[in-house]
């Protein structure tokens, strides 16, 4: 064969190859599959001060008939529905949003939204509609309360807990903004708290989706302290100081009530040495009507005492 000429026998080969490539490719192709998709409704494009409480479905099922190999491409990419509110309520041609109020609508479930393959054929969508309800989106200010679960270890109290901020803005639906008689955090444990302490503490809006807060934590200081008591000492001895004579007194015992922390009060050490007396000094024989001087630890408050008049009588 002369120098530079193609070879048409292997022009041939390559031709005859690629041809049984391509048969083979046609006769191998899987044929397409029929079957049916669930798709996730996300709902976008939400008028301007409105908000979606609530929908009748939040999923549309298709049926499609597909390459199975493009079948397996969507389920392990799954794929939504993206219902366009705005786009689907706006009847106004100006495109205000004014003429979008509060209420139930239908919206139509439009094929050509749905982000699928072209060469993927969509064969039914059911339903054919998606209801929807609208509200209008309000927001207020509440004051926080913080409720409170368990006790401080006996002899302890826990004072009122203080919220940081005392109050917060929540923005959601209307109705249910409007049904919040009292904006709680979630309880405060104080069992076992033997010192004062802060702690983070979240809102307690689990109970509705359509709530939205600016700050949902809040900081609860709480205040532990000690609990003030009363306690009545029966039968104390009345003693008598300076006097050289003989004295009696009548009664010669009383009743006193204090009042102090709990850890004084329930401390028998301190309590004895609570002391009642009558000081005579430069007193005579005679009858006289006298009150008693009454030693009291430190801490402690006297509040009551019975009788508070003595008769002590002296004699030589």
């Amino acid at each position: 064969m002369p120098s530079g000429m193609p070879d048409l026998g292997i022009h041939k080969k390559h031709s005859l190859f690629l041809l049984i490539l391509l048969l083979c490719f046609w006769g191998c192709a899987p044929e397409p599959l029929e079957t049916h998709l669930l798709l996730p409704v996300k709902f976008t494009n939400v008028p301007k001060g409105m908000i979606v409480t609530q929908s009748r479905t939040d999923k549309i099922e298709i049926r499609i008939k597909a390459d199975p190999r493009l079948i397996q491409k969507i389920n392990d990419n799954p794929i939504h529905y993206p219902a366009d509110l705005y786009t689907d309520l706006d009847i106004d041609p100006a495109g205000a949003t004014d003429s979008i109020g509060p209420g139930y609508y239908m919206l139509p479930v439009d094929k050509r939204r749905i982000p699928m393959d072209p060469a993927i054929t969509i064969l039914e969508i059911s339903p054919s509609y998606l209801g929807v309800h609208l509200e209008k989106e309000i927001t207020r200010e509440f004051k926080i309360k913080v409720p409170c679960s368990g006790d401080p270890p006996e002899g302890l109290i826990a004072l009122v807990p203080a919220p940081d901020p005392s109050t917060v803005t929540l923005s959601g639906a209307e109705s249910v903004i409007n049904g919040i008689q009292a904006l709680k955090t979630r309880p405060v444990d104080l069992t076992q708290a033997k010192e004062s302490f802060k702690k983070e503490v979240p809102l307690d809006l689990e109970a509705s989706r359509h709530i939205t807060s600016e700050l949902p934590i809040i900081v609860v200081s709480v205040q532990i302290q000690e609990k003030q008591v009363e306690k009545s000492i029966e039968h104390l001895p009345i003693q008598i100081r300076n006097c050289p004579y003989s004295a009696r007194i009548e009664p010669d015992v009383m009743t006193i009530t204090v009042k102090g922390p709990y850890s004084i009060i329930h401390n028998a050490e301190t309590l004895d040495r609570i002391v009642a007396f009558l000081d005579l000094k430069g007193m005579g024989p005679g009858v006289y009507a006298r009150h008693t001087y009454i030693n009291i630890p430190v801490g402690l408050t006297m509040t009551r005492s019975d009788p508070r008049v003595f008769t002590v009588t002296i004699e030589k």
